[in-house]
Parts: C-alpha cells; sequence; structure tokens
C-alpha cells in the first residue's frame, strides 16, 4: 500500500496492461461516440471493418492480462494513480497484495524462468549439423592424364576441430557415387543436382569455383536424407580409401604414415556417426596396433578400451578375442587395471573358445578384407 493514502500498489505489469487498455478503449470509445452521432444524422458510412476491430481488442487484452513484465518498478505514481481512479475491469487478474507481491511478479518470476532456461541449456545438447567445405583444389598432371583434386572437410557446426576430418577427391569419384545412388535411390535422387562434364575449360578458376560449391551442395543434400547418409554406398565414399590406405601401410611398416591415415579414418567415421560399426572397429585395432609399433603404449590401451566398450554385448564378434588379449597385455605395461579382461577371457576360454589359436590384431588387420 502507499503510504499515507490506503491503496494498493499495482504491480508493474498489471498497471502497464491496465494503462494500455484504457487508453485504446477511451480511443475505441470517442469512435464509437462519433459513428453514432454521424448515423444520427443520417450522414452513416458503412464500415465493416469495425467487428474485426472489436475482436482484435479482445485478442489484446487477452494477451495483455499476464503479470510477467520487462518494465521498471520506478513507475510514476501519477499514472498508476489516474489507474486505480478508473476502476477495475471485469475479466482482469487478481491483484496480489502488498509490495511484495509486485516485486515477486515483476523481478522473482523472471529472474526464475532465466535461472529455468538456464539449466535447461546446460543440460539439453544443441542440434548439430555437418558441413562440407572445399577447402583447397589442386589440378594434378599424371602421366596419362590431368584432373582437379578437391580436399573437403567435414565440420560439425557449432565446434572447432583442432584436427579436422578430410577426404581429397576428383570429379571422377564423385561422379561414381551419384551413378551408385541414383541406380539405389532413384526417388530420392531425383531432386538432386550433380554437375555436368564439360568438354572444354575444365581446368580454369570459375569452373573449378562453381564445381566446388556445387560438390559441397551435392554432399549436404545428400546427407540430409536419413536412408542414404546410412548407406554403405555414401558412407564408404569417405572412408574406405582411407582404411585400405591405412592397411596397406600397416602391412608394410610403415606405422607412422599409417597411424595419421588410420586417425583420418577413425575421424570421418565418429563426424558421420558410425562408431559402432565393424569398419569402426577395424579403424581402432589399427589404431592400436601403430601406436604399440611406436612405443605409444599409453594410447594403444586406451583404442583397446574403447573398443571393448563398443563390444560389451558382443561376445561371438571375430575381434573380442584379439581385443581381449591386446587389453591385457598393455594394461600390464602401463600398470592399468587388467581384472575385467582376464575374466572376461577366463569366460569365452571356458564357452569353448581357444585363446591359443586366436589372431593377434595386426594378424587380423591383415586378414581383413576391405572391398
Amino acid at each position: 500500500r502507499h503510504r499515507g493514502t490506503g491503496r494498493r500498489r499495482r504491480p508493474p505489469a498489471v498497471g502497464m496492461a491496465a494503462r494500455i487498455l484504457h487508453r485504446l478503449r477511451h480511443a475505441l470509445g470517442a469512435e464509437g461516440g462519433r459513428e453514432e452521432r454521424a448515423r444520427d444524422g443520417g450522414e452513416a458510412e458503412d464500415c465493416p471493418e469495425s467487428s474485426e476491430l472489436e475482436d482484435d481488442t479482445e485478442g489484446l487484452s487477452t494477451r495483455l492480462s499476464g503479470t510477467l513484465s520487462f518494465a521498471s518498478h520506478e513507475d510514476e505514481d501519477g499514472d498508476e494513480d489516474e489507474e486505480d481512479g478508473a476502476g477495475e475491469e471485469p475479466g482482469e487478474p487478481p491483484e496480489p497484495t502488498g509490495e511484495a507481491a509486485g516485486t515477486e511478479d515483476g523481478g522473482s518470476l523472471l529472474t526464475r524462468q532465466l535461472q529455468e532456461l538456464w539449466r535447461k541449456s546446460r543440460s539439453s545438447l544443441a542440434p548439430q549439423r555437418l558441413l562440407f567445405e572445399v577447402t583447397s583444389a589442386s589440378v594434378v598432371s599424371e602421366r596419362s592424364s590431368k584432373y582437379v583434386l578437391y580436399t573437403i572437410y567435414l565440420i560439425r557446426s557449432g565446434q572447432f576441430d583442432k584436427a579436422p576430418a578430410s577426404i581429397a577427391r576428383r570429379y571422377s569419384d564423385f561422379e561414381r557415387l551419384n551413378r551408385r545412388l541414383r541406380s539405389r535411390f532413384g526417388c530420392d535422387m531425383a531432386g538432386i543436382a550433380f554437375p555436368r562434364k564439360r568438354l572444354r575449360r575444365n581446368f580454369t578458376a570459375e569452373t573449378i569455383a562453381k564445381r566446388s560449391r556445387a560438390f559441397e551442395q551435392f554432399l549436404s543434400h545428400l546427407h540430409s536424407i536419413a536412408e542414404i547418409r546410412r548407406s554403405p554406398e555414401f558412407l564408404e565414399f569417405f572412408f574406405l580409401q582411407d582404411l585400405r590406405a591405412a592397411q596397406r601401410l600397416t602391412c608394410t611398416g610403415m606405422y607412422r604414415e599409417a597411424l595419421a591415415t588410420w586417425a583420418n579414418a577413425c575421424r570421418l567415421q565418429e563426424r558421420l556417426g558410425v562408431c559402432g560399426s565393424g569398419r569402426f572397429l577395424l579403424t581402432l585395432a589399427g589404431l592400436a596396433v601403430c601406436h604399440q609399433e611406436l612405443d605409444q603404449l599409453g594410447e594403444a590401451h586406451g583404442c583397446c578400451e574403447q573398443a571393448l566398450q563398443l563390444l560389451e554385448a558382443q561376445d561371438s564378434h571375430p575381434l573380442l578375442g584379439p581385443f581381449l588379449q591386446a587389453h591385457v597385455h598393455l594394461a600390464w605395461k602401463v600398470g592399468k587395471d587388467k581384472r575385467r579382461s582376464e575374466a572376461r577371457l577366463q569366460g569365452l576360454q571356458e564357452a569353448g573358445l581357444p585363446l591359443q589359436q586366436q589372431p593377434s590384431l595386426k594378424e587380423c588387420l591383415i586378414k581383413e578384407p576391405l572391398e
């Protein structure tokens, strides 16, 4: 209540809404009076919009009847006194009692809502998009051919990648992907554009720039269709070449070069969301072998642990035994707990699996066909 007056102070939101409605009703009332005088004088003019105007007024009254406001508490007393003298309109919300209620409605309510919004934003993950960006294009001349090699980065929106996933492809690779997808997903591919072949001017800056943007749009459109982005044709376009190259490098003992290729294949599969596939387990095996050969035992142990988490419910997977044996050996080397892997190996042996005949991870890599 105001001191010395005995009148209750309105909360800011109610006071602001009431003042707006009071002025609006006053203006509408004056307009209605002029129309009535015009009808009495025989100069009435048809106004079909009058009913719509009245409906809008009712809607406005409903929308402004809440108590949440961004207005300050330091409203002028004169305006509030004027509204108090005008009386309360039917349908308005009940007034809170006391100055504390006004403060609660205007300030604490807003504060609580902002705090709740902040908590929800911290506990929820923002949706991420996968972006395809051609970062460079270079003309490659070989003995019998000349082509443009496009380097494409796979980027998750809203994140900074210290080691981005990338691929290098030429026009014929994109054309092969387009042909394979159209033969399998004819209806879905009907509205997806693909840059045409050119007989001349294939190596001009203008043509390369246009094709770069076209390939970005082509891959983004393909990835937006769930059936296509989960298909082997689409996925293998990105990482099958890296897997084959990494396997070849590992077999020839070029472990440092193989490690970089395995790591890029791993990042590609993570970006594409296929971390539970057999290809990803093979990638982890390649990483573990190369880390171990380069005497990076902690990293090799981490790769084995990640693989065993994925194989938690797959007791019959052919890579389970080799991963368990490698994990036990590496855990002993780096001083980590190996009891769980030992117990799981014991369970497999009791189930009839001949552990002595199990190939090592490196042998699995060499024998794995990558078609």
